[in-house]
């Protein structure tokens, strides 16, 4: 099964909390000082909110797999459509370990996919410049990062 995932930034998490966990009627499935997650059944969501941003909304959108190997498709069908693709491989971030990797829309909307392996205690283990500087080769070899709504002009500096 394939969840969707949507991530978005906020001022004041604890608000937020308290207006999201009212309007899904649940209470965070994971809570830190900077990050809260609703792992909704009805509909199939990973819902996530962060303090992390350079500016509140949207940061990022995605898919989350129960399985290498849906994850595998979805990495198969975006190079078959000849899609840049930010590949991090094994990865941490978000309180969790995953396998992952990034497209952009027209707009540059990033899309992440990914595959959760485990949980974390720190948000991220690598310095989020180090992404912040990964870059990939796209199609006729043009240089392309994938970016984030509301990050500053450089490639992905977020997760999940």
């Amino acid at each position: 099964m394939k969840r969707f995932h949507v991530h978005l930034h906020v001022d004041d998490l604890a608000r937020s909390i308290g207006f999201y966990s009212r309007l899904f009627a649940a209470e965070p499935a994971r809570s830190e000082s900077d990050y809260a997650k609703w792992m909704l059944q009805d509909p199939p969501v990973n819902f996530a909110i962060s303090t992390r941003g350079s500016r509140p909304g949207i940061d990022h959108l995605g898919i989350q797999t129960d399985d290498a190997e849906e994850l595998a498709a979805l990495k198969a069908r975006a190079q078959a459509a000849d899609m840049a693709l930010l590949d991090e491989g094994a990865t941490t971030c978000c309180y969790a370990r995953s396998e992952k990797h990034w497209v952009a829309d027209p707009q540059g909307i990033a899309w992440e996919h990914f595959h959760t392996l485990g949980d974390i205690p720190v948000f991220h283990e690598r310095e989020v410049g180090e992404v912040a500087e990964a870059a990939v080769a796209a199609p006729r070899g043009k240089a392309v990062g994938i970016p984030v709504i509301g990050a500053p002009a450089k490639p992905a500096t977020s997760c999940c």
